[in-house]
């Protein structure tokens, strides 16, 4: 029970509930904390204000307060709001969570009001303490949020369980403390008590007895309250609406703004609910004994961490003593290194052990409250927490599928010592690698063919901690021959070209180091297209979706086929003829500088220089790297988020050569958000804003200006923003290192980075209030090929 503790505390005060109300974000407050973090927004923000513009569609009003350039007039965009009007020197102060409070500038006016019935500021705005999400009240105030009844009965029982001991009521001298309670006689017993003056006979046995706690809590607690209609303050809720997830009484269905909606018995959406719920706690239950049980583990680890350490050191201290007395100053040295790959291993695993026992915590304390919430019999009550504990315990149980439970460290120590050196050559003692490097594995979801070129990626085991200096990767003639080497170099991937039409090659990895050489890896068999006609062919637009997919066939033994779903075509729009064999993926070839190579034999002869090919790209959103709150529909064309919060996805395919020249249009536009465009690493950060970290170039904008942004840091305000309906371009010119913006075909202020270098995807960052459709396979602007080739 005491793990559920931190579910029952306000994020504002750090105490216990005290009459708490429900925010639309499914988030709890007290209610005098939530009217002590009110702010006071602008006119033009109020929600009267919004709906005489026809912008306001519902009762509260999300603001993003944090949103760029909405009153700021300086380059970096951001906007602030002030205090009430009545206090407008009066400093703001920080809740434990850091929410900022403003208090009153002078005691209020003696009144019975309670908190939620007392007038507040015209236009006041409250910030949710947890999600960070905004909104206006509206004319009810603070009197327009559900009460939380079910809180309040969980916390009422948990402060009860956790009061002192009850004494005997029928003891002479010093009372024990009582063991039973008997409902009918009202009466605390302990156990020599009750057998004296209660036995268990005669009238008597028909009494019930419970433990001291429950007969406190029925003894005490006072009659639980019905919940009533926020809208209708005289009436008990009875329905339940299945569009807005909430319990309306009959008011609302016959007058007010559910009239319309479909609604369903409360009794049998309660215990529908419930059962979701239960169904819920069994995964999270299942995950939480895994968690203990992966504990265990991490704690043996250390264990043997600690042995294998002991026995490393025992092994190292004999063979320095076996040495002459030259030995001695380096021996320290060895053991100093030994030592501090010793803490190493453990501090590695000591932070998961930390981690995993926080995380177990949280996990039990939330099963523990839901428990507590099923036990209620408010229908009412549940089902306004219902939905938000159910996405949470979901939300719980994935994250701990994210390989939580997988060691981070391997307990073994991969060093030994090397003792045949001659006496000269003490100096150079030093620990030396004895293993040679594991097989690389093969990444067959990068692995691919396209014509007559096929492109290889691959990388080392996870936890191997046996470097690689170099691979080598070897192709058979395509006809069973033997293997010869293609490549050799440190790059984990690489494209090779030339190849023959419509022929079956085999091919494999292996790395090595001073010590040796791997094993070679599966052998993977990669088919080539059939052979061009005679005729210059396109690849058309738009690209149909089902060819872009490669089909994987079924593994036989150690051997999987890899082919591309059509012949001869490309993802690029390039002309080619028979006697012009070269063709380069739409993200390999173009991202691996030094994967070419010169072969040496009839296979490999023909090579072009991808620089000489005018290739435009066709590509699409990638699922695969994008967050979670993205949606896609329309072949991973169109995107846009679930949450309001700005998500990131990024393109299926990277550059770093050439110019590339894309546009997407704005399919829909609503409150004035701020998405980004640009481009970025594949590891960005996908739950903020395009631009936040050094990892993404973009160019953020709204409805009337746009800021070019990178690493957090915002340029270049210009004025002209976007509305449904706009198109914005990028181009990326790694010729010139430059990345420029449009804007309905004009360029949107100068260069906005000069200087990239590297491996960029297309990016887009937006929430729920944007979506936006990908234009790719566009040539690059005429005024601008023009512009480059006079420069």
């Amino acid at each position: 029970m005491e793990e559920m503790e931190e579910e029952l505390k306000c994020p504002v005060c750090g105490s216990f509930y005290r009459e708490p109300i429900i925010l639309p974000c499914s988030h709890n407050l007290c209610q005098a904390c939530a009217r002590n973090i009110l702010v006071q927004t602008p006119e033009s923000e109020s929600p009267q204000s919004r709906r005489a513009s026809g912008s306001g569609v519902s009762d509260y009003d999300y603001l993003d307060l944090d949103k760029m350039s909405l009153y700021s007039e300086a380059d970096s965009g951001y906007g602030s709001y002030g205090g009430f009007a009545s206090a407008p020197t009066t400093p703001c102060q920080k809740s434990p969570n850091g929410v900022r409070v403003f208090p009153p500038a002078m005691p209020p006016p003696a009144t019975h009001l309670s908190p939620a019935l007392a007038p507040v500021p015209r236009n006041s705005c409250i910030t949710c303490p947890q999600c960070h999400r905004s909104l206006i009240l509206d004319d009810r105030g603070l009197r327009g949020f559900p009460k939380n009844r079910v809180l309040e009965g969980v916390i009422d029982r948990y402060q009860q369980s956790k009061a002192a001991a009850l004494k005997c009521q029928l003891c002479e001298k010093a009372p024990k403390e009582a063991t039973v309670m008997c409902e009918q006689c009202d009466v605390f017993y302990c156990d020599p008590c009750r057998l004296r003056c209660h036995p268990p006979r005669g009238p008597l046995a028909k009494h019930r007895l419970v433990p001291p706690a429950q007969g406190r809590v029925s003894r005490r607690l006072s009659p639980r309250k019905v919940s009533t209609c926020t809208d209708h303050e005289l009436e008990n809720h009875s329905m339940y609406c299945v569009q807005c997830k909430m319990p309306v009484c009959y008011q609302c269905l016959e007058e007010g703004k559910h009239s319309s909606h479909e609604v369903k018995a409360l009794g049998a959406m309660w215990k529908l609910h419930k059962s979701q719920l239960s169904q819920a706690l069994n995964g999270l239950s299942d995950r939480a004994k895994e968690a203990k049980e992966f504990l265990v583990q991490l704690r043996n680890m250390v264990q043997q961490i600690q042995e294998n350490s002991v026995e490393f050191e025992a092994c190292l201290v004999a063979q320095c003593d076996a040495l002459i007395d030259a030995l001695n100053r380096r021996k320290a040295q060895l053991l100093a290194r030994v030592n501090k790959e010793h803490e190493h291993k453990l501090k590695v695993v000591r932070d998961q052990i930390s981690h995993c026992t926080v995380k177990l915590r949280q996990t039990t304390g939330l099963m523990e409250y839901c428990l507590e919430v099923i036990k209620e019999n408010d229908p009412s009550g549940f089902l306004q927490i219902s939905d938000a504990l159910i996405r949470r315990v979901h939300l719980t149980e994935d994250q701990w599928g994210k390989g939580t439970l997988t060691p981070r460290m391997t307990t073994d120590f991969d060093l030994s010592l090397d003792n045949s050196p001659l006496l000269q050559s003490i100096h150079q003692l030093d620990f030396v690698q004895m293993k040679v490097p594991a097989t690389p594995i093969l990444q067959l979801e990068e692995c691919c063919t396209h014509n007559n070129s096929a492109t290889l990626s691959w990388k080392q085991p996870p936890l191997s901690t046996v470097p690689a200096e170099g691979y080598i990767l070897e192709l058979d003639d395509g006809n069973g021959g033997q293997f010869r080497e293609v490549y050799v170099g440190k790059e984990t991937m690489c494209t090779v070209d030339g190849l023959h039409f419509n022929s079956t090659y085999n091919a494999r990895i292996k790395a090595f180091n001073k010590t040796g050489v791997s094993q070679y890896s599966k052998t993977l068999v990669l088919q080539t297209s059939e052979d061009t006609d005679s005729e210059e062919q396109t690849l058309p637009f738009p690209v149909p979706s089902e060819r872009l997919p490669l089909r994987r066939m079924s593994p036989f033994s150690s051997t999987l086929n890899l082919q591309p779903s059509f012949p001869g075509r490309s993802y690029f729009d390039i002309r080619s003829s028979p006697h012009q064999l070269s063709l380069h993926s739409s993200l390999q070839s173009l991202n691996v500088p030094g994967c070419s190579f010169e072969p040496q034999s009839a296979p490999y002869s023909q090579l072009v220089d991808i620089k000489k090919l005018l290739a435009v790209a066709w590509f699409a959103f990638d699922p695969g790297s994008a967050h979670a709150d993205i949606i896609f529909s329309n072949d991973n064309l169109t995107v846009t988020c679930s949450s309001y919060d700005d998500r990131v996805v990024l393109g299926k395919t990277g550059f770093s050569k050439g110019v590339h020249y894309w546009e997407l249009t704005v399919d829909r536009y609503d409150n004035h958000p701020d998405p980004a465009f640009g481009v970025a690493r594949m590891d960005v950060m996908k739950d903020v804003m395009l631009g936040k970290d050094d990892k993404a170039w973009a160019m953020y904008v709204d409805n009337h200006r746009s800021w070019f942004m990178h690493n957090n840091s915002h340029t270049n305000r210009t004025e002209g923003g976007i509305t449904k309906g706009a198109t914005i371009g990028v181009l990326l010119d790694l010729n010139r290192k430059t990345l420029t913006f449009f804007i309905n075909d004009e360029q949107q202020g100068p260069i906005a980075f000069e200087n990239v270098e590297g491996l960029f995807f297309p990016a887009v960052s937006l929430n729920r209030n944007v979506q936006v459709t990908l234009h790719t396979g566009l040539p690059v602007p005429d005024f601008y090929s023009s512009r480059a080739s006079i420069a």
